[in-house]
Parts: C-alpha cells; sequence; structure tokens
C-alpha cells in the first residue's frame, strides 16, 4: 500500500514538472512576442539619433573649415568632448534587463577594475586617434567626397567582425565589400576639385584620403571591439553598460585630444581664429556646440544598435546616411558632383543595399528558426505525461 502510494505520489510529482516546463515554454514563446513592438520602437529611435547625428555634425564640421577654422585638434576635440550632455541620462530608471542576443552567465564574475578601465582606455585611445584622422579629412577634403570614402567603414568592420565577432562571410557580403572598396578607389582619382569646394593641393587630398580611410578603418575596428567587449567582458544588459561605453571612453578620448591641442600650440591662436571666422563669435561657439551635441546623439545611437543588434548593423545603418551628406553638401557648399562621385554613390548604395538584404535573410531564418523550437517542446509534452501511467499499470 506504501508502494502504491510512493508510485502515485512521484507520478503527480513528475507530472507537475513537466507542467511547468510546458508552461515555461510558452511564457517564453509569448514574451518576446509582447515585448517586440517595445523593441523596434528602441531600435527606431536609434536609428534616428544615429542618422540624425551623422548628418549634422558631418555638415557642421566642415562648415567650421569652410567659414575659417584652422584648428585640427579642435575639431577633433569636439567630437568626443560633448559627453558631459549625457550625464543626466544616468538618472533615467531604464530597465535593468534590456532583450539582446547575448549570453549572459548570472554565476560569473564580474570583471576586475584593472579588465574595465582597459577597456575603456583602450577605446578611448583609439577614439582620439580616430578622431584627429577625421578632422584632416574635414580640413583637405569636399564633405561630399569626405562621407562616400567613410562608406568604407561597413567594409571595415565586415572584416574585423569576421576576427572579433565571428561573422560568416556570405556571397552579398562579400559582394557589398567588393562595392564599397570600388567605390574608395573611384574617389582615390576624384582630386579635381574646383577651388570653390576645396583650396587642398593634390599632396593634402592625399593626406586627407588617406588620414579619411584610416579613421574608417579605426571605427570599424572600434565598433567590432565594443560587440566584443560587451558580450565577453561586461555580460550586463542594463542601460547604464550602455552609457558608461560612450562616456568614459570620451572622456578618455578628450583628455588625450586635449593634451595635443595645448602641446602643439593651436589653443594659442583659437582667439583668433573666433574673431576671423566669417559668421561671427557666436556662430563660431554654437558650430562648436552643436557639432559636439550632434556626435554624442550619433554616439547613444551608434551603441544601442551595436548592443541591441550588432556592430555591423550599427555600420549599415550609419551608411545608410553617408549617401545623403555629399547631396545636402552640394546644396549647402555649392560643391560640385562630378561623375566618378555619382557612380561612387550608386555604388555605395548598392553596397548598403546588399547587406540589408543579407540582414533581412537572417532575421527571417532565425525567426523561422524560433518558431520551430517553439513548438517542438510542446508537441513533446502530452506524450511523456503518460509514460509513468504505463509503468505503473
Amino acid at each position: 500500500m506504501r508502494e502504491a502510494q510512493q508510485a502515485q505520489l512521484m507520478l503527480y510529482q513528475e507530472a507537475k514538472d513537466e507542467s511547468s516546463i510546458a508552461g515555461n515554454v510558452i511564457g517564453n514563446s509569448t514574451s518576446p512576442s509582447q515585448q517586440n513592438w517595445k523593441w523596434w520602437i528602441r531600435i527606431c529611435f536609434y536609428i534616428l539619433f544615429l542618422l540624425g547625428g551623422q548628418s549634422v555634425a558631418t555638415l557642421l564640421g566642415r562648415l567650421y573649415y569652410a567659414e575659417g577654422g584652422k584648428s585640427k585638434w579642435m575639431a577633433g576635440l569636439v567630437q568626443p568632448a560633448g559627453f558631459p550632455i549625457l550625464l543626466p541620462l544616468y538618472l533615467i530608471s531604464a530597465p535593468e534587463n534590456i532583450p539582446t542576443s547575448y549570453n549572459s552567465n548570472l554565476h560569473e564574475r564580474p570583471p576586475s577594475f584593472l579588465t574595465i578601465i582597459s577597456v575603456y582606455v583602450s577605446l578611448g585611445i583609439l577614439q582620439a586617434a580616430i578622431s584627429l584622422m577625421y578632422s584632416f579629412g574635414y580640413l583637405y577634403l569636399p564633405v561630399s567626397t569626405y562621407s562616400l570614402i567613410c562608406a568604407t567603414q561597413l567594409a571595415f568592420n565586415a572584416l574585423f567582425s569576421f576576427f572579433l565577432n565571428s561573422l560568416k562571410f556570405d556571397p552579398y557580403i562579400i559582394n557589398s565589400l567588393v562595392l564599397l572598396t570600388i567605390s574608395s578607389i573611384l574617389l582615390a582619382f576624384n582630386n579635381d576639385e574646383s577651388t570653390e569646394s576645396s583650396d587642398a593641393s593634390k599632396g593634402k587630398y592625399a593626406i586627407g584620403f588617406i588620414c579619411t580611410v584610416g579613421g574608417s578603418a579605426g571605427y570599424g575596428l572600434i565598433l567590432s571591439l565594443t560587440q566584443l567587449f560587451f558580450e565577453r567582458v561586461f555580460k550586463k544588459e542594463t542601460f547604464t553598460v550602455v552609457l558608461d561605453m560612450i562616456i568614459y571612453p570620451s572622456l578618455v578620448s578628450t583628455c588625450i585630444i586635449l593634451v595635443g591641442l595645448f602641446a602643439s600650440g593651436e589653443w594659442e591662436g583659437l582667439s583668433g581664429e573666433m574673431e576671423e571666422f566669417k559668421l561671427g563669435k557666436v556662430s563660431y561657439l554654437m558650430t562648436l556646440i552643436w557639432t559636439a551635441i550632434g556626435w554624442q546623439v550619433f554616439s547613444i545611437g551608434a551603441t544601442g544598435l551595436i548592443f541591441d543588434v550588432s556592430s555591423l548593423f550599427s555600420n549599415v545603418i550609419s551608411t545608410l546616411g553617408l549617401p545623403f551628406v555629399p547631396v545636402l553638401a552640394v546644396i549647402i557648399f555649392h560643391e560640385k558632383m562630378s561623375g566618378l562621385k555619382v557612380i561612387a554613390m550608386v555604388l555605395a548604395i548598392w553596397g548598403f543595399l546588399s547587406y540589408f538584404y543579407h540582414h533581412y535573410l537572417d532575421d527571417f531564418k532565425s525567426k523561422t528558426k524560433d518558431g520551430t523550437a517553439i513548438e517542438a517542446p510542446e508537441a513533446s509534452t502530452t506524450p511523456r505525461m503518460h509514460e509513468p501511467e504505463q509503468d505503473l499499470l
């Protein structure tokens, strides 16, 4: 009699466990669909921040030089120096668990203080170098040429993601890399800009071209490293981590560029530069301030997309906005749109669409696999519930 009661108790407990498992599976399958619209709203905001901040900051960066600005260190400084405007965001209560593709283990030890400092310092040094290289691009290249060359950052990011983030190449990614490379090669020979667009000589054009390509390579690297640090070092899905990855590297980068500004002696000519600025003193300050704000808005969007999707997706969205900047440059700065530039723009857009289609296929396949994974456990729970009854009888 006692053995029969124990058998019935075991049957009841197993049935309860199976029901609990089935409930968890069903709960997990409905939870993402309920929160899916929130995720898309957040992604849309990130995309708007990235595209808007990038376009405004790029045009204002060129305006600084076009209207009389001369300091390369100052042009580089405004890119990271606007981070203090992000500090109030720490007061915003954000959900601690933001859905991402990272698999966090709650039992793993948090990274050491030295590791965290190393991450911020390494990213800050790289960011300072990128900012300085981009400032040479602003100085020696028309903004339309500069923007199209920056499209190569997608190719560099894909290359670095292959080694650092285990990205798998397919024909669409390879096609995108080839098109963006050809686009940049065409721009390398497009050094016949008129003096109305640029006063740079062929030698300075070459310097601007090389520095912009180098900055694009560095930007592609920093995106891949940011995703790597999110996945391997921090392993936290919090809004605070996103802010930390923007603010602390920007602080390091700002300090490095400030040292360069004073060491080079360019700070002594800033007052005269303000006096000679064609649009006036107030416009000089507003140009620098809004450039800094634009880059920080861009950083929020770019880092948010890295955190919620991937570094390559963030770079693709950034590349999407680059073809629009040359059009605005023609309207605002009256730059000439040569035939080579038009071809380069078409190739850049084609390369973007090629990768975007790759991302669409990956997203479709992942949704298909998720649907199959959800249905399988539900179908298997019913027969397993009856196995103990057969043994008991």
